[in-house]
C-alpha cells in the first residue's frame, strides 16, 4: 500500500515541489555563475579572452572592409588604363585618384624625368623596377596589419585557457582536500567553472585561426592584383622609352 510520503511525491504538486529543489542547482551551473563564482585567476584569464575575442571580430570587420575596397580600386584602375598608350595617358585616365597603381604610375615618370639624358634604357627600368619594389613590399606590410594579432590570438587562445582551468582545478582540489569530501555534487562546480576558461579560450581562438587563413588567401590574391599593376606600369614605362628613342633616331635620319 503506497505510503502517504509516496502519494505526495506522486502528486502534482510534489512534483513541482521535487523540481523547485533541483532548479536552484541547475542555475548554479549556468556559465554565469560558474563565472561569478570561479576563483580571481579564472575570471581575469576568462576576461582576457573575451576581449580577445572583441578583438577578433573588430580586426575582421576592419580587414574585410579595407580589402574589398583596395580590392574594387586595383581593379578599376587597371581597366582605366587598359588602352593607355603612355604613363602621361595612365594617369590622366586615373584622373589623380589614389591607389597603388597611382604611385606606380608616379614612380615610372619620376625615375624617366630623373634619368633624362641618359641613353640606357636597361638601367632606367632596372631602377624603376627597385622603385616598384619598395611600394609593393610597403602595401604588402601595410595590408597585413592586424593580422599578427589573429595569428597570435589562434596560437595562444587555447594554452591560456587551459592555464585558467589547471589554475581553477588546483583551487577545487584543495578545496576538496579541506572539505575531505569526494562527494560529486561539492566536487563538479569547481571543475566546471575551471573547464569554462578553456571553452572561452577555444571559442577566442577558433575563429581567430580560420579568419586569419581566409584573410591570408584574401591577402594573397590582393597582392597578385598589385603585382599586374606593377606590370602595367613597367609596360607603358617601357613602350615610353621606346617612343622618345624612336623619336630621337627619326630626327637623326632627317
Amino acid at each position: 500500500m503506497p505510503t502517504a510520503t509516496d502519494t505526495s511525491a506522486a502528486s502534482p504538486d510534489g512534483a513541482s515541489r521535487v523540481l523547485n529543489s533541483i532548479a536552484p542547482g541547475l542555475r548554479d551551473l549556468s556559465p554565469w555563475s560558474m563565472f561569478m563564482s570561479a576563483d580571481i585567476i579564472v575570471k581575469g584569464v576568462i576576461i582576457g579572452l573575451i576581449f580577445a575575442s572583441l578583438a577578433t571580430w573588430t580586426v575582421t570587420i576592419a580587414k574585410t572592409v579595407e580589402l574589398s575596397v583596395l580590392q574594387g580600386r586595383v581593379r578599376r584602375a587597371l581597366r582605366k588604363i587598359a588602352e593607355a598608350r603612355s604613363l602621361a595617358e595612365a594617369q590622366l585616365a586615373l584622373g589623380g585618384k589614389d591607389s597603388v597603381l597611382s604611385a606606380f604610375l608616379n614612380a615610372a615618370m619620376r625615375e624617366a624625368r630623373l634619368s633624362g639624358g641618359i641613353s640606357s634604357d636597361g638601367g632606367i627600368k632596372e631602377r624603376a623596377a627597385s622603385s616598384f619594389a619598395e611600394i609593393t613590399r610597403a602595401e604588402s606590410r601595410r595590408i597585413r596589419v592586424g593580422m599578427g594579432l589573429l595569428a597570435t590570438i589562434g596560437s595562444t587562445g587555447p594554452f591560456v585557457g587551459l592555464f585558467g582551468t589547471v589554475w581553477g582545478i588546483m583551487n577545487s582540489f584543495i578545496g576538496i582536500s579541506k572539505s575531505q569530501t569526494t562527494n560529486l555534487a561539492v566536487v563538479a562546480p569547481g571543475i566546471a567553472e575551471a573547464l569554462l576558461a578553456t571553452a572561452v579560450g577555444l571559442a577566442a581562438a577558433i575563429p581567430a585561426v580560420i579568419i586569419y587563413n581566409h584573410f591570408s588567401r584574401v591577402t594573397k590574391s590582393y597582392l597578385e592584383l598589385v603585382g599586374r599593376a606593377s606590370g602595367a606600369a613597367a609596360r607603358l614605362l617601357s613602350r615610353d622609352l621606346d617612343r622618345s628613342h624612336g623619336g630621337i633616331h627619326a630626327r637623326a635620319a632627317e
